[in-house]
C-alpha cells in the first residue's frame, strides 16, 4: 500500500465527509454526534452529548479536562514541530509529502481536542506553548535532517506511551476514551513510519516498534522515553514464561504507559524559556 494512503487511512479528520461517516459509524461512542462537520469531527456538539457521558465521568469533569489539555499540549508540540520542519526546508524533497500528511494529522488532533474540551466538556483549551526544539541549543533539527528525524521518532514514541498512560483516567467516558484511543492509534503509526524511515536511511537499525528499552542511535537524553519498555509481566504473569516466546518479542508486544509527570519532564526540555 502507498505510504501516504496508509497514513491517510489512519486519521479520519483528513478524509472526505463520506469516509468520515463510515469511520465514525463503527464507533458507538460517536453515533450520537449526528452529521459530522467537514473540518472537525465534533464541531458544535450539543449539550445533550455531555449528558450522555457516564455519571462518574460527569462528576469528574475537571479530571477529564486535565487529561485532554495534557494531550492537547502534546499535539501542539508535534504539530508545531512538523510545521517548522516543513517551513525550514530541512526535509528531503522525496519525503516532504510524508511529513505534510503527518503534520495534517497533528493539526486535526489539535482541532479535535480543542472542540472536545470546548463543546463537550465546556472547558477552556490550553493555548499553544512557546517551544524551543533546540532544547537550549543542544539540537539542530531544522538544519540537520537526521536530527529532525531522531527527534520526530522521540516525540512520536513519547506520544504513544503518553496516551496509553492516561487511558485508565478517562475510561468512564466512552466519548473521551474513544477519542484518546483513536488518536493513540494514529500516533503509533506515525512512530512506526518515522522509525522505519530512519532505518531505511541507514540512521539506525530499529524496527517499526520498540524492543526492550533500546534507544538505538538516539541521544542518551532520550532514555526516559524508553524506560520500562523491557517489562515482561502483564496481569501479574511473566508472559515469556507463560508462552515460551523470547523476551525481546514479548517486550515488543506491548507499549508500556508513561506517567503524566514523566511525559511532562520529557516535553519540558522543549518548552521555551518563557513557559
Amino acid at each position: 500500500m502507498n505510504l501516504i494512503k496508509l497514513l491517510d487511512s489512519m486519521c479520519p479528520d483528513t478524509k472526505s465527509a463520506e469516509d468520515k461517516d463510515r469511520f465514525y459509524s463503527r464507533r458507538d461512542a460517536f453515533r450520537e454526534f449526528g452529521s459530522l462537520s467537514k473540518k472537525v469531527a465534533i464541531a458544535a456538539v450539543p449539550l445533550a452529548v455531555l449528558n450522555s457521558i457516564p455519571h462518574v465521568a460527569k462528576a469528574d469533569t475537571a479530571s477529564l479536562l486535565g487529561v485532554l489539555n495534557y494531550a492537547l499540549t502534546l499535539e501542539h508540540l508535534e504539530y508545531r514541530y512538523y510545521q517548522m520542519g516543513l517551513d525550514s526546508g530541512v526535509i528531503d524533497s522525496a519525503e516532504r509529502v510524508i511529513f505534510q500528511k503527518i503534520r495534517d494529522h497533528e493539526l486535526a488532533h489539535v482541532n479535535f481536542l480543542q472542540d472536545v474540551i470546548s463543546n463537550v466538556l465546556q472547558g477552556t483549551p490550553v493555548p499553544e506553548p512557546e517551544f524551543d526544539f533546540t532544547a537550549g541549543g543542544n539540537f539542530s533539527p531544522f538544519t540537520d535532517y537526521p536530527t529532525f528525524l531522531a527527534l520526530a521518532q522521540a516525540f512520536e514514541d513519547t506520544g504513544v506511551r503518553a496516551y496509553k498512560g492516561q487511558a485508565a483516567n478517562v475510561q468512564e467516558s466512552d466519548v473521551v476514551l474513544t477519542a484518546a484511543l483513536s488518536i493513540h492509534s494514529v500516533e503509533a503509526r506515525h512512530a512506526s513510519m518515522v522509525r522505519r524511515l530512519r532505518t531505511k536511511k541507514g540512521q539506525d537499525t530499529v524496527k517499526g516498534w520498540i524492543t526492550n528499552a533500546s534507544i538505538g542511535t538516539l541521544p542518551a537524553a532520550t532514555m526516559a522515553i524508553y524506560a520500562g519498555e523491557q517489562n515482561l509481566t502483564h496481569a501479574g504473569v511473566d508472559v515469556s514464561n507463560l508462552t515460551g516466546i523470547d523476551a525481546d518479542a514479548v517486550s515488543e508486544g506491548w507499549d508500556e504507559p508513561l506517567s503524566k509527570d514523566d511525559v511532562l519532564g520529557i516535553a519540558g526540555l522543549f518548552l521555551g524559556s518563557s513557559n
